[in-house]
């Protein structure tokens, strides 16, 4: 079989490619592991008429364009939804982000004074050039709320030291945010900047949500793209990609829904697939540096233990993150804070707990019964439900969903870049995984824009590494004069000496 894009994965990055793609009328193919749901980690789950999401989505972007996206694949199905979030921590409840006052009143006042005085120092003498996690935050927040408030939380979630974590991944989750920027917030009326990229995304009170999970906006988005020519292949494992240097042309190999081996023939391969995966099945073989370098990356799995229980919401938030060390659960979500829609019977709660761990450790191959019984217990012991309301549940595991930011990843990520870029021109690597880059979907999104960009012109107009963590495209220079209010936007190409914004209002 012939296309003139094949396309590996189809979560937020592959489907906006072959969405777009589709509609220029470029023949497209993509080919999805999944033999049930489309949106990668972005998809919704169902159970019993319950919908769940894997690891809670806001639609929220510093981008137009995505945003623009979004309303063009669901316009009539996007709610308004409070943004709301707290920390579970020495049995109490604290909102997050943090409201200074109300943190330092129930830490009580020896603590708070502390606290305050941490981040003073932290102020005065902050750590140069900090490089990772925990010298980044304590720079921020100081020692004392970094222990209380981030240290415990982190570490359940990676797995690993916060000193072994990148302050990257710091960076970008909680961009612009400090202890002061908090009370500023807390204490001054907040008018929203006319300028989106001024906002702090850490800081938002609402947020747009598909009314039946952020899986709504994929699931229409696949429909869409086959009604305009493109083919959506489900249950495919890729097991290869084999490059012909002459005739610039891939053939990617894959077992399908029925366990046959089959191939497409492209000649352009977009892949989402995590980064680890692709470089090992890559023909050529890589040079043995750059596949060290690729199996030197490392990723963290989690699962979701989906609960109903039979009582009203015992909260409103739309999660809470559990930072007591006495329980594994890292977060609980509750689905009808999301969306009402999600939770179909009105004298039901539906629960997620969120469990991060790797593949194949201990908590990953517990059965289902025991994952169950653990998370009806820890509910419990947090004091949200009482077990015999716990009704039902299931489990979802989620492999690969978070890249991990360790010491070494950037260099890795350059060694394996520079190999693709000098040996593969027409393999463009999109989206979370695929980039090895830790962002939210609007970023997967652009990464993917940029791409069709690039291919539809036949020429690489976009170095798609250059898109930040708020979906925005930089390059160093002069910036260009940016259109007027109101204005459209449209994909223009870069010059090198340029630099332009894809968000503007």
């Amino acid at each position: 079989m012939k296309t003139g894009v094949a396309i590996i994965g189809a979560g937020p990055a592959g489907l906006t490619a072959g969405y777009l793609l589709a509609k220029n009328d470029v023949e497209v193919t993509v080919l999805e592991l999944d033999p049930v749901y489309v949106g990668g980690i972005s998809r919704t789950a169902r159970y019993k008429g319950f919908h769940f999401d894997i690891g809670g989505h806001r639609f929220f972007s510093k981008s137009k364009a995505v945003e623009d996206f979004w309303n063009e694949i669901l316009p009539n199905d996007m709610l308004q939804r409070p943004r709301s979030s707290r920390i579970f921590y020495g049995g109490k409840f604290f909102a997050y982000p943090l409201k200074p006052f109300e943190a330092l009143t129930k830490l009580g006042i020896i603590r708070s004074v502390l606290c305050v005085f941490s981040w003073l120092r932290a102020r005065i003498f902050p750590v140069v050039n900090p490089r990772n996690f925990q010298d980044w935050v304590i720079n921020q927040f100081g020692r004392r709320l970094f222990n209380t408030f981030f240290k415990s939380y982190t570490e359940k979630v990676w797995g690993m030291n916060c000193r072994e974590i990148s302050a990257d991944w710091a960076a970008q989750r909680i961009k612009g945010l400090s202890l002061g920027s908090a009370i500023r917030n807390a204490v001054l009326p907040q008018r929203p900047p006319r300028d989106k990229s001024k906002i702090i995304k850490t800081l938002i009170n609402s947020f747009r949500y598909p009314r039946r999970g952020p899986g709504m906006m994929w699931e229409v988005c696949a429909q869409k793209m086959q009604e305009s020519g493109g083919a959506l292949e489900m249950g495919c494992k890729v097991t290869g990609c084999d490059y012909e240097e002459l005739t610039e042309t891939w053939s990617v190999r894959y077992r399908d829904s029925r366990g046959q081996e089959q191939a497409i023939e492209a000649e352009h391969v977009i892949s989402s697939a995590p980064m680890r995966e692709l470089i090992r099945g890559l023909t050529p073989r890589v040079a043995p540096r750059v596949a060290e370098a690729a199996a030197s990356l490392k990723y963290r799995d989690f699962l979701t233990v989906m609960l109903i229980v039979r009582a009203e919401d015992a909260f409103t938030d739309n999660w809470i993150y559990i930072h007591d060390p006495s329980v594994k659960v890292g977060r609980i979500q509750n689905f009808r804070s999301w969306s009402p829609e999600m939770v179909p019977e009105a004298d039901k709660a539906c629960y997620g707990l969120e469990y991060f761990c790797f593949e194949h450790d201990g908590l990953w191959d517990s059965s289902d019964a025991d994952l169950i019984e653990l998370a009806k217990r820890e509910l419990v012991q947090i004091g949200l439900a009482k077990g015999a309301d716990v009704v039902d549940g299931c489990v979802v595991r989620q492999k690969k969903a978070y890249p991990v930011y360790d010491d070494d990843y950037a260099r890795h990520v350059a060694t394996i870049r520079t190999e693709l870029d000098q040996r593969y021109p027409n393999l463009h690597l999109v989206g979370r995984n695929g980039m090895h880059k830790y962002n939210n979907q609007d970023h997967a999104m652009m990464t993917a824009m940029l791409c069709v960009e690039n291919i539809l012109a036949e020429e690489k107009l976009y170095d798609l590494w250059q898109v930040n963590g708020d979906a925005e495209y930089h390059e160093s220079g002069e910036t260009e004069a940016e259109p007027e209010q109101g204005t459209a936007i449209r994909l223009v190409p870069m010059r090198a000496s340029a630099t332009a914004e894809l968000a503007s209002e």
